[in-house]
């Protein structure tokens, strides 16, 4: 396919190849591996629903005002040894937020989950843009959902397993002897596939925003090879969405815990922008905006 130049989302054009967007996390969760979910230092049961907007609504004018172009709100985390949580448990916790923020911030906000019905009330509360870790393999009734509201859609590619999972108490998780035939090659043709689910669903290319999943059913060898290689996942012709955000390849290569991360987040997200990443999700959003303004002003000439 040729790649689409822009997308316009809520009043906002992206046009890709000018610079890179920045999206910030906004972790409603307990147990975020990067040790920022907002529900962390709360008891989740007993946490009034206007406590948990408050908390909220602080982080995202925070990270608007450090220049966020994105908003991702999740309500489950996807570290490895995550407990699931049911989609009613998810909605309670995502949609007071979304709801809150699309009253207040003029800022794209995606909804990060891949059940169908989390998207759906989603979208309707004010989220505009659908983020699956799952690239439309969990929830069949997903991509339709967000075809009916003509949402972009990020794909994320994604081999997790607990067979594959290990579990360090300063570490935290990460993934090891993940088997993989050729590594860009079995990614590249996933994620085709999860085009071709988006594409069945009615959705267009122009909506469609791809991840390599980083972190995702990756060892560390892995996720600093896929990154290093990122260019070839651009040549599928889709945007690039890159998230390294503390993850534990930068722990692991560093021997850090999630909150000693930062400078190792920066330098994935340095490379990631020169391999041609488009936007980089990141848990840090002041000092990594100005990492990706200086990425660029290096291999795209934007100041």
């Amino acid at each position: 396919m040729m790649f689409v130049a822009a997308l316009t989302v809520h009043q906002h054009t992206l046009t890709w190849g000018t610079r890179t967007y920045v999206m910030g996390v906004l972790n409603i969760t307990p147990d975020s591996f990067s040790g920022d979910g907002l529900l962390a230092n709360e008891e989740p049961v007993a946490l009034p629903q206007d406590r948990m907007v408050s908390l909220a609504l602080e982080q995202a004018r925070s990270f608007v005002a450090a220049g966020a172009d994105m908003l991702d709100v999740g309500g489950e985390s996807t570290r490895p040894g995550a407990q699931a949580v049911s989609a009613e448990e998810e909605l309670g916790r995502v949609v007071p937020v979304i709801r809150s923020l699309a009253s207040e911030l003029d800022v794209i906000i995606s909804i990060d989950t891949y059940k169908a019905s989390v998207a759906e009330a989603a979208l309707q509360a004010g989220a505009h843009m659908v983020n699956d870790v799952w690239g439309f393999h969990a929830d069949p009734e997903l991509a339709s959902v967000v075809a009916r509201h003509n949402a972009p859609i990020i794909l994320m590619h994604n081999r997790s397993s607990w067979a594959n999972a290990e579990i360090r108490q300063r570490l935290g998780g990460r993934y090891v002897g993940v088997p993989y035939e050729n590594l860009l090659e079995d990614i590249k043709r996933e994620l085709l596939e999860s085009v071709g689910l988006a594409r069945a669903a009615g959705i267009p290319d122009e909506r469609i925003i791809l991840d390599p999943g980083i972190g995702f059913g990756k060892t560390t060898e892995q996720n600093l090879e896929l990154i290093d290689r990122l260019g070839e996942i651009r040549l599928l012709g889709y945007p690039i969405l890159l998230g390294p955000s503390r993850k534990s390849f930068i722990g692991y290569t560093l021997d850090l815990p999630p909150d000693q991360r930062l400078e190792g987040t920066a330098a994935a997200v340095a490379v990631g922008i020169a391999r041609g990443a488009d936007i980089v999700r990141v848990h840090d959003v002041a000092p990594m905006k100005r990492v990706a303004h200086m990425a660029d002003a290096i291999v795209r000439r934007y100041n």
